[in-house]
C-alpha cells in the first residue's frame, strides 16, 4: 500500500492544548504544588493521564486520581462550550488521500466527544486509537505500531503528525517518518518551535493548511 498518514489529536486537529492545561494548572494550584505553567508543559504535553499520576505520586506522594476526575468533567464541560478544531484542519484532511488514523494519548470518551464536536470524527473513524489500548503510551512507539497494523501499512510506510516531543520520539521509536506540528494556540506558551526543531523530525509545518504540500514533497 502507499502512504499512511497517523494523526495526533490534541493540539494537531483539535485546539484543546491551551483548555487542558488550564484545568490542570487549577489541579496544580489547588494542591499547592511547586510546578508553573512552562514546566507543567515540559512534563505532560503529550503523555497520557496515567503518566501524570505516576509523576505526582512520585514526586510529591500524592494521588490526585479523584482530581483527575472532576477535572475530566470540568473539562468536558469546557469543550462543549469553547473548543475548535485546529484552523485550517478540516480542508486540509479533505486535500489529503490515503488511510490515515487518530492516535492520541487522550481516552477514548475525550477522543468521541472532540473529533465529534468539532466535526472531524468522520475523517478518521472507524481507526482512532487511544492509549488506553497499549501497554505502554507516548513515548513508547505501542501506540503508533498499533494503528500502522490496524491500518494494513508498515511502519516505514508512515508518517505521523504530531505536536509534542513525546509523541516526535514515540514515532521515531516505531521507525515512522515524523512532521512537527506548531498550529496549536499551545505552541507558544510551551515553547514547541524550540522543542521540536532540536528533535529533528522530517519537516516542521506551522499552519494546516501546508500539511499536504508538505506530506507530497516527502513522498
Amino acid at each position: 500500500m502507499g502512504r499512511a498518514l497517523i494523526f495526533d489529536c490534541d493540539g494537531v486537529l483539535v485546539d484543546s492544548e491551551v483548555l487542558s492545561m488550564g484545568e490542570l494548572m487549577r489541579l496544580i494550584r489547588n494542591r499547592d504544588l511547586p510546578i508553573s505553567e512552562r514546566e507543567a508543559y515540559d512534563l505532560f504535553l503529550g503523555t497520557s493521564t496515567s503518566h501524570e499520576i505516576s509523576y505526582l505520586r512520585e514526586r510529591f506522594g500524592i494521588d490526585i486520581t479523584e482530581d483527575l476526575s472532576a477535572l475530566r468533567d470540568r473539562l468536558a464541560d469546557r469543550f462543549r462550550v469553547d473548543l475548535l478544531a485546529i484552523p485550517g484542519i478540516e480542508q486540509a484532511l479533505s486535500r489529503l488521500g490515503g488511510p490515515r488514523a487518530v492516535a492520541s494519548s487522550s481516552n477514548p470518551d475525550r477522543l468521541r466527544l472532540s473529533l465529534g464536536l468539532t466535526g472531524l470524527w468522520d475523517h478518521f473513524a472507524p481507526h482512532v486509537y487511544s492509549a488506553t489500548m497499549v501497554k505502554h503510551g507516548k513515548p513508547a512507539p505501542d501506540l503508533f505500531l498499533m494503528a500502522a497494523e490496524r491500518l494494513g501499512a508498515a511502519p516505514e510506510d508512515c508518517v505521523v503528525i504530531e505536536d509534542s516531543p513525546a509523541g516526535i520520539r514515540a514515532a521515531r521509536a516505531a521507525g515512522m517518518r515524523v512532521v512537527g506540528f506548531l498550529g496549536g494556540a499551545h505552541a507558544r506558551p510551551a515553547r514547541l518551535a524550540e522543542k521540536l526543531a532540536a528533535l529533528e523530525p522530517n519537516a516542521l509545518v506551522e499552519h494546516a493548511a501546508d500539511l499536504p504540500e508538505t506530506l507530497s514533497r516527502m513522498g
